[in-house]
């Protein structure tokens, strides 16, 4: 019998729900606090975000399983840069993305907030998904960076996830919130942005 060495972790899975690649199957590192966004979840945000796919330039923060960025890339995301700071997280979405063989997307193992504080896109993001470790103090700063740093397109959407309690969701001036839903413990609401003038 062998056993699987500490360099191994379980694995876990989820299902790309539309786009080209629906009905995949990809595996993620089955970690401590890695929760994949339900399937019925990301189908009502990709329902919301329907009229601007495809063709948006996203960011997938904090993305754990990665599944909000490999459900973007199939169904049509211009280019996906996925972040996480686990190095077997990162390690293993590489593997998955040259499964799909998905060459307009990146991956970069790094803190979350150090690396939008030192983030240059050539573009803005038009789409970018937030779902920070829950209860962790992590949601508040990612949206004040966002905004102070000018890293967004014109009214484009932040998708946040947090724990029902965070309320109100601390976010920037001028933000509105288009949609918003909870589902157990976990609320999800897609924030339109206002950039000032």
């Amino acid at each position: 019998m062998r056993h699987k060495g500490k360099s191994a972790p379980e694995l876990g899975q989820l299902r790309i729900i539309g786009g080209s690649h629906r009905g995949r199957k990809l595996t993620f590192p089955a970690l401590d606090g890695v929760r994949p966004t339900p399937d019925r979840v990301r189908e009502t945000l990709f329902n919301w975000l329907m009229p601007i796919f495809p063709g948006p330039r996203c960011l997938d923060v904090f993305c754990g399983s990665g599944a909000l960025g490999l459900e973007a890339l199939s169904r049509g995301a211009a280019d996906v840069t996925f972040i996480d700071q686990s190095p077997v997280i990162t390690s293993h979405l590489k593997s998955q993305i040259q499964l799909l063989r998905a060459d307009n997307a990146s991956v970069a193992n790094a803190d979350a907030l150090s690396w939008l504080r030192a983030a240059s896109p050539d573009k803005p993001w038009e789409v970018v998904f937030l779902d920070p470790p829950f209860r962790k103090e992590f949601l508040a700063p990612a949206l004040q960076i966002l905004a102070e740093r000018q890293l967004l397109a014109t009214n484009a959407y932040v998708y946040i996830e947090a724990e029902v309690e965070l309320n109100p969701l601390p976010l920037p001036p001028g933000w509105t919130i288009s949609r918003h839903k909870t589902a157990g413990q976990v609320q999800y609401a897609l924030c339109q942005v206002r950039q000032p003038d």
